[in-house]
């Protein structure tokens, strides 16, 4: 059996976790990691090249698939587009008001060079995203809620870390469950995004630093914390290790709605994870696989989870699949 050949761009949390998920899937190989520091400085989980981000082009023929690791913030929206061009690609672009831009972009790239590229990849968006669509499809009088954490957002870590005079940082989003208990009760309240959660944000600030404008720019950035109450604490790099050095999250997403005949249902999908960055590898790898085989079909341009049959993320055959699976 010929193995889907994987090339990975960045390599932080989410890179290392796609050759964690590579290893546990014997239908795929890591070929190189591609970055934007010096590759001789990248210490790599599991013995592979690692190269410079310009020499990717070097690759074209040699890999199947690239899956973009970067940030949503600035990376992927500079990355996507220009990498479509040499590569298949799958990405978790995760910023939910921009998703409509980027996907035109993204498509036209793709298609332009006969590529696919499945965007938004991971469980919110993906797997959350898919929750939504099901349940909403099934359950037609009802209201859909999501609910993130409590755990810690890499996209909106790194978001603050972007920040000028910013070292470090976690943030954690945290239900709130009050909200959380009265759509479990089949109340179907109407929620605003500032009922259902709240952020909690441990920074380190580099010496010298503006404190107060830090926490002004977090507070009041778009699509990230200006919907939301946010605290922001100040700590020591020691107790950020100590305390905040794991990457957990989990969240659900719930409908709640009745029959024509008054009936109560509550549908309800949830996820308990101790590695965020790890969990989100293993679906992008997933979707990995998709993406080589429905391009090995003739598709092309940008896709989202919601353009793929569960049946081409499953290494199985269709016929094991329904066998064991249906």
């Amino acid at each position: 059996m010929d193995k889907i050949r994987i090339g990975i761009v960045g390599y932080g949390n989410l890179g290392r976790g796609v050759q964690y998920a590579s290893a546990q899937n014997p239908d795929t190989e890591v070929v190189a990691v591609f970055t934007r520091r010096a590759p001789e400085t990248v210490k790599t989980v599991l013995p592979v090249k690692v190269e410079k981000y310009e020499d990717m082009k070097n690759y074209v023929g040699k890999i199947d698939v690239m899956i973009l690791c970067g940030g949503s913030a600035t990376d992927l929206p500079a990355q996507s587009a220009e990498v479509a061009k040499l590569f298949n690609t799958v990405d978790s672009f995760d910023t939910h008001a921009k998703i409509p831009e980027y996907f035109a972009a993204l498509d036209k790239s793709a298609k332009d060079a006969g590529h696919l590229s499945a965007m938004s990849i991971g469980w919110d968006p993906g797997l959350f995203s898919l929750a939504r669509i099901y349940f909403g499809s099934s359950l037609a009088d009802g209201s859909t809620y999501t609910f993130w954490g409590k755990g810690v957002s890499q996209g909106h870590s790194d978001a603050i870390r972007r920040v000028k005079g910013v070292k470090d940082a976690r943030q954690y989003t945290v239900p709130v469950e009050s909200a959380l208990e009265r759509v479990r009760s089949g109340e179907n309240p109407q929620l605003t995004t500032r009922e259902k959660h709240t952020r909690e944000c441990f920074v380190v600030a580099e010496e010298g630093a503006d404190l107060a404008r830090i926490e002004r720019e977090i507070k009041e950035m778009p699509n990230y914390f200006a919907d939301y109450d946010t605290t922001v604490h100040f700590i020591s790099e020691e107790e950020l290790q100590k305390n905040h050095g794991g990457i957990p999250h989990g969240g659900l997403v719930l409908r709640s709605g009745k029959s024509a005949t008054g009936n109560k249902f509550l549908m309800e999908f949830s996820l308990k994870l101790d590695s965020n960055p790890e969990f989100t590898s293993s679906i992008l790898l997933a979707y990995a696989r998709a993406v080589y085989r429905m391009h090995r079909e003739g598709k092309t341009g940008a896709i989202t989870a919601f353009d793929v049959a569960p049946k081409y993320l499953c290494p199985l055959s269709e016929a094991e699949q329904r066998k064991e699976l249906l």
